[in-house]
């Protein structure tokens, strides 16, 4: 069994552009995610997937075989993911190297992840037989669907349930969504067409290695994380 790491770094972020070259504690912020994958031992393959120059030449200087160029049709903004897994796995078969059966996405918009959280996530996928594992974070209690309201001029009402009284944290149940960090697929769920198979577990990852940056206060908040948390010492 194969395991192929895929970094996707496009160039078009629209929210915070160049956002995968933007600096971060002192390096740019696609080699977190790549520095992560080359630590991690459940893999046995990375590329870094881009239309990017710049990122294509940063990924060489770490190793020559894990830049892979990104056609650009399938670098838009609404080109789907499956996409340029499919091109990652057939550029490298066709290349001659051996098939690989699972895939596992790294977001470098995630750059906080660790080798562990990436080893974690495969390690559950292979133990469960599961279909795909992916990162999760437990949902802050502020932002949980209960507490969600619609308005009526300015009137709040309940979006989908009533809260009956439930405010504090210890009087809801636990709810995780998916951190967007890692995302590790076995070879038939991608061959379907997807990202996540029917089967999916959740690795739990803390809340401060949970950032997913979009825009600038996403940016910002890293930074502070990483400046000011020391979250990058064991970097």
């Amino acid at each position: 069994m194969r395991t192929l790491g895929i970094i996707p770094a496009r160039a078009g972020s629209k929210r915070l552009p160049r956002k995968n070259i933007l600096p971060l504690g002192g390096k740019p912020m696609v080699c977190w995610v790549i520095e992560a994958a080359r630590k991690a031992r459940s893999l046995d393959r990375i590329v870094v997937s881009s239309d990017d120059p710049e990122v294509l030449a940063l990924a060489t200087r770490y190793d020559p075989r894990i830049a892979l160029e990104r056609p650009a049709d399938l670098a838009a903004d609404t080109s789907p993911a499956i996409e340029y897994v499919r091109h990652a796995l057939v550029s490298l078969e066709q290349r001659g190297e051996e098939p690989f059966s699972v895939t596992v996405i790294l977001q470098p918009s995630s750059p906080l992840t660790l080798a562990e959280d990436i080893d974690a996530t495969v390690q559950l996928l292979l133990r469960t037989g599961a279909d795909t594992a992916v990162s999760v974070v437990r949902l802050d209690h502020a932002i949980h669907p209960v507490k969600l309201k619609i308005m009526q001029g300015d009137m709040l009402l309940p979006y989908l349930e009533e809260e009956r009284g439930r405010m504090a944290a210890h009087e809801l149940p636990v709810l995780y969504v998916r951190n967007c960090a890692v995302y590790a697929t076995r070879r038939h769920v991608i061959e379907s067409g997807q990202i996540i198979g029917a089967d999916c577990r959740g690795y739990v990852m803390p809340r401060e290695r949970s950032i997913d940056i979009n825009d600038e206060l996403d940016y910002r908040f890293a930074e502070f994380l990483v400046e000011r948390c020391g979250l990058n010492v064991a970097r």
